[in-house]
């Protein structure tokens, strides 16, 4: 188990690039086994995401794979991070989240979000300007649902069934990157997580204006990806191809809209080598950095960009036997 002293996440978006040469399926089952192993070490939490038709196979269906890790696990939470809303049927993703709730026994979350590649709103025939609307229709179905008691529902009474197993079922939290979803958030939502930390002064003032508690600073910082490798020159030369293909791939969808994102395209290696937004490090000085950190805590994207299986389990070895042991 991890010690008192450090926690850690996992994170997974299930890019396969065809440059990987991996079978999704073995994609998919190493992470299953790496949510067995992550849970056995004290992991708080593992991070699934959603996007549809993408060239790299990214994962379109988050409760599927939930359901899957949860039944290798005992203790870590879930949360879907983010369930884009226009794209799914209010009721019948209440359905899925409530057996897929009970399924975990109580342990997931959901961040809901709007969306924002056009290929996908082209894909399922939804047009962008009712991102909104279908944002808050599937919040509050999903709250109303999750009640467990009838309620009304496109001008019907609808109850959905089976009940979550954690009352009130799993939290409904707001994504977004703009000033309008985080005001949305503060009004509809159990919280808000910002896609950059710049919009969340906007939930904070809707949440006074409606007489709640002042949330306080923004929980969320900047988006980074850490690997670790006992030569990280070495571990710079195999990684870098996939790092690089996750923030272009990222970086294309996201300049789409003329909003703050986390991700920009680079022209290569030398510039994200150059930024802080991918690091390769040593265990040493990931302890020395860990230990510098008023609350030591680091969240793993193991498979990023496509990253070999065998390459992604160096590194998490590396954090189960150099990194854990100098805070149990």
């Amino acid at each position: 188990m991890a010690g008192p002293g450090v926690g850690f996440a996992l994170r997974f978006d299930f890019r396969n690039p065809e440059s990987a040469g991996t079978a999704m399926a073995d994609r998919y089952a190493a992470a299953l086994d790496m949510a067995e192993w992550a849970d056995g070490l004290g992991c708080t939490r593992i991070t699934v995401s959603e996007h549809h038709g993408a060239a790299d196979g990214y994962l379109p269906s988050p409760v599927q794979m939930l359901a899957a890790m949860a039944a290798r696990t005992q203790r870590v939470r879930f949360l879907v991070a983010a369930l884009i809303a226009p794209f799914h049927d209010p009721l019948r993703l209440a359905e899925e989240l409530a057996v897929l709730d009970n399924i975990s026994r109580g342990r997931v979350d959901v961040i809901v979000a709007g969306g924002y590649v056009r290929e996908e709103f082209t894909m399922f025939g939804v047009p962008t300007k009712e991102r909104a609307q279908r944002v808050t229709e599937v919040v509050t179905t999903l709250k109303s649902a999750f009640a467990g008691r009838p309620f009304g529902y496109r001008g019907r009474t609808v109850r959905v069934t089976p009940a979550p197993f954690r009352a009130g079922g799993p939290s409904v939290l707001l994504g977004g990157s703009s000033e309008p979803a985080a005001r949305r958030a503060a009004r509809i939502a159990d919280g808000f997580v910002p896609s950059v930390p710049e919009v969340w002064e906007h939930y904070r003032d809707e949440s006074r204006k409606l007489g709640r508690p002042d949330p306080g600073p923004s929980p969320v910082g900047p988006n980074r990806v850490v690997a670790l490798a006992r030569d990280p020159d070495e571990g710079w030369a195999r990684m870098a191809p996939f790092f690089l293909h996750e923030t272009n791939a990222y970086g294309e969808w996201q300049a789409q809209d003329d909003v703050a994102a986390p991700f920009r395209t680079a022209d290569g290696v030398a510039e994200l080598r150059r930024g802080d937004q991918y690091r390769v490090l040593t265990p040493e000085r990931f302890v020395a950095e860990l230990k510098a950190a008023e609350t030591p805590f680091t969240q793993f994207h193991p498979l990023c960009g496509g990253m070999p299986m065998e390459l992604a389990w160096s590194s998490l070895r590396l954090f189960e036997r150099e990194v854990l042991p100098a805070f149990g």
